[in-house]
């Protein structure tokens, strides 16, 4: 009977980076796009253009920063998820990793600490942290190492763009969210509140200079896209280890389905905020 277990052992281990990468690949297809509004606002507002280096902080994989390069930025991404890192090469970087490709070095991405993505050419005038805060407990912890690491490679009094999560009674993805704490023991999901932001920057020692609200719907071609970039999210994977997937699937399904239309797409509006702070 052991080599029997071992093998299923195995074959579940094995499955798991498949996963990682199919999941990452939905967020990719899927699930990123939604967040396109607040990039270019931020952007718009701070006049990313050719004089601009930006460090990009849980870049994922990579489009806000193909935005930014398409505006003329010198743009560096940093990620600790290689399946995200590897589709954002596929995009920033389809002749070489460091910028050996058609751009002339103007993109780079580094896998991990962002204390390894020390600016090329000058300090960053712009940090940004697009992957949004306020929608699960303790989900600013992890953002404090790396803005910890990354504002001593900003220039003196450079910019640092945090998001969250907007008022729950303006996100209506906020009700789908709360399935994650519902289906497992710890509490994961909790409502934003109006200061999370100014309390990160308080913590990095950053000075607040100025906000911003956007609206970001969620809308997909059909329920199983909607399940699918949602899942892509991470948000449900400690839900998923407490029940199973199809579990969490069927909850989902169910969760969304006061936001199906009549032609099967899914829409939940949605609003982000930003703040804007700079560097001491």
């Amino acid at each position: 009977m052991t080599p029997v277990l071992v093998r299923h052992q195995s074959l579940a281990a094995s499955a798991r980076p498949a996963q990682a990468c199919a999941r990452a690949r939905d967020w990719a297809e899927i699930q990123e796009r939604m967040l396109v509004p607040l990039y270019e606002a931020v952007y718009e507002r701070l006049e990313v253009g050719p004089a601009t280096r930006l460090l990009g902080l849980g870049c994922g994989s990579g489009l806000a920063l193909l935005i930014a390069a398409s505006r003329g930025a010198r743009v560096t991404g940093v990620d600790s998820r290689p399946e995200r890192l590897a589709l954002a090469r596929e995009r920033l970087l389809p002749d070489g990793v460091w910028g050996g490709g058609r751009d002339g070095g103007a993109t780079r991405l580094v896998e991990g600490d962002p204390a390894a993505a020390g600016p090329d050419g000058g300090p960053y005038h712009l940090v940004t942290a697009f992957e949004p805060v306020g929608c699960t407990a303790g989900d600013s912890d992890g953002l404090a190492p790396a803005l910890a690491a990354a504002v001593p490679l900003a220039e003196r009094g450079g910019v640092v763009v945090l998001t969250g999560w907007g008022p729950p009674e303006r996100c209506a993805t906020s009700g789908v969210l709360r399935i994650a704490s519902r289906l497992t023991d710890a509490p994961r999901w909790r409502p934003s509140l109006r200061d999370d932001l100014e309390d990160v920057a308080s913590r990095a020692g950053l000075l607040p200079d100025g906000s911003g609200r956007v609206a970001c719907p969620f809308g997909y071609a059909d329920m199983d896209s909607a399940v699918r970039g949602l899942l892509a999210t991470g948000l449900f994977d400690a839900a998923e280890r407490a029940t199973d997937h199809a579990q969490v699937v069927k909850e989902l399904t169910e969760a969304l389905h006061p936001y199906l239309r009549r032609d099967a797409t899914v829409w939940m509006p949605n609003i982000f905020r930003y703040l804007i702070a700079r560097t001491p």
